[in-house]
């Protein structure tokens, strides 16, 4: 199943259009994006049938547009620790987690505004949405507990995110407005071959930055669900960012930020791809 934030309003995606899931419902599911997470059982048996109506790619915004909770995950791949020059060699005890505050949270074709005077870079993130809530869950049920997955980009203005005290300032950083699009939609678990074993990227103006999979991240999708839940319970329609691959542009020789006018598509195999816009703040 393909759910959408269309236009403010809950859909099912299908060949032909969107079917509005209040109106196919008859009232059993809300119109609230935000809110669908709340009844995401119920949803998972039901059989959308409905007028399907045409839309447009640019009117989808974040599939969970206002989560109580906005996880991220740092140095979640090894050639990304490489080459921000980070050990971690062997297993960690657990991921590293921060925080994005909801205010950053956008769809779809968004422009966002560059933070004057800032070192803004990219990174391509495969984005989980909770479906169902989770305490003390263990990797082997996660996937019980994932609504489904979507593509993210984790912008970061490098300046702000590690500003002295180092690194106190990640979530400030990685906060300004605009700086967590997700999108284009929602795919559920069961639409996945393989949900673990995902491509990844993100090309910017055209030029591929970033190309990865899945299965190559240091905690899985359910050993992140299991870490997390250990400590803090985990909400319908909470998101977590799960990490990037190498291909950052703060890494690269001479490194290479965010500029007004670029365009960075970022994709995630079987969801689709993220398409943002940069203009000068």
């Amino acid at each position: 199943m393909r759910v959408a934030n269309l236009a403010g309003r809950a859909v099912v995606l299908v060949d032909g259009g969107a079917i509005d899931l209040a109106e196919a419902g008859g009232g059993r599911f809300p119109s609230d994006p935000q809110a669908l997470y709340e009844c995401w059982d119920e949803l998972r048996g039901w059989v959308p049938e409905g007028v399907a109506v045409p839309y447009e790619d640019a009117d989808f915004g974040a599939p969970a547009p206002a989560p109580r909770q906005v996880f991220a995950i740092g140095v979640n791949y090894r050639d990304h620790a490489e080459e921000s020059r980070i050990d971690v060699s062997g297993r960690p005890a657990r991921p590293p987690v921060f925080t994005k505050f909801v205010t950053c949270l956008t769809g779809q074709d968004a422009t966002v505004a560059l933070p004057k005077d800032g070192l803004t870079d990219w990174e391509a993130e495969l984005v989980v949405v909770i479906g169902r809530p989770a305490r003390r869950v263990t990797a082997a049920a996660a996937w019980d507990h994932v609504a489904g997955l979507t593509v993210g980009q984790d912008l970061s203005e490098r300046l702000t995110q590690l500003a002295p005290p180092q690194p106190q300032q990640f979530s400030l950083g990685k906060s300004y407005p605009g700086f967590g699009p997700m999108g284009p939609f929602l795919v559920t678990p069961d639409e996945f071959a393989d949900p673990d074993d995902l491509e990844i990227g993100c090309d910017l103006n055209g030029e591929r930055m970033q190309a990865a999979r899945t299965k190559e991240m240091i905690f899985s999708v359910p050993e992140l669900v299991e870490a997390l839940s250990a400590i803090t319970p985990l909400l319908p329609g909470d998101v977590i960012f799960t990490g990037t691959p190498a291909g950052i542009g703060g890494t690269r020789t001479p490194p290479r930020f965010l500029a007004p006018g670029d365009r960075l598509e970022s994709f995630v195999e079987g969801v689709g791809a993220l398409r943002t816009t940069f203009v000068e703040g």
